[in-house]
């Protein structure tokens, strides 16, 4: 039963850190090739910033709820891999969803 709570949880932190904690200026602003990175001399932070901010919020999340600093190191690199191959659109976004939850099963296999 541990196994179906840890994927619930993982899974509400996805949905949480995915949807509902990352911010429209966000969602754009991760995106290296968005429009709102052309204009000179923005104070607007460059997408690796953004990019980085948004993977530690979902490593944070995983490190939160399994209690493991690898897991949660684990997760914030491949969901910034993973985020910046759907900006570059080598992926989809329906293939960027199954990777992050892809990951959070395997994550379950660790725990």
């Amino acid at each position: 039963m541990l196994m179906v709570e840890n994927l619930f949880m993982l899974l509400f932190g996805h949905a949480l850190a995915d949807f509902v904690l990352q911010p429209e200026a966000m969602g754009y602003g991760k995106n290296r090739n968005d429009k709102i990175h052309d204009k000179k001399n923005s104070l607007f932070p460059v997408w690796w910033y953004w990019l980085t901010a948004h993977a530690l919020v979902h490593g944070g999340v995983v490190y939160l709820v399994s209690n493991s600093l690898i897991l949660g190191l684990v997760e914030t690199a491949l969901h910034w891999l993973t985020d910046f191959s759907k900006c570059e659109n080598w992926i989809s976004v329906h293939q960027d969803q199954g990777i992050h939850i892809g990951s959070k099963v395997a994550y379950c296999f660790f725990l």
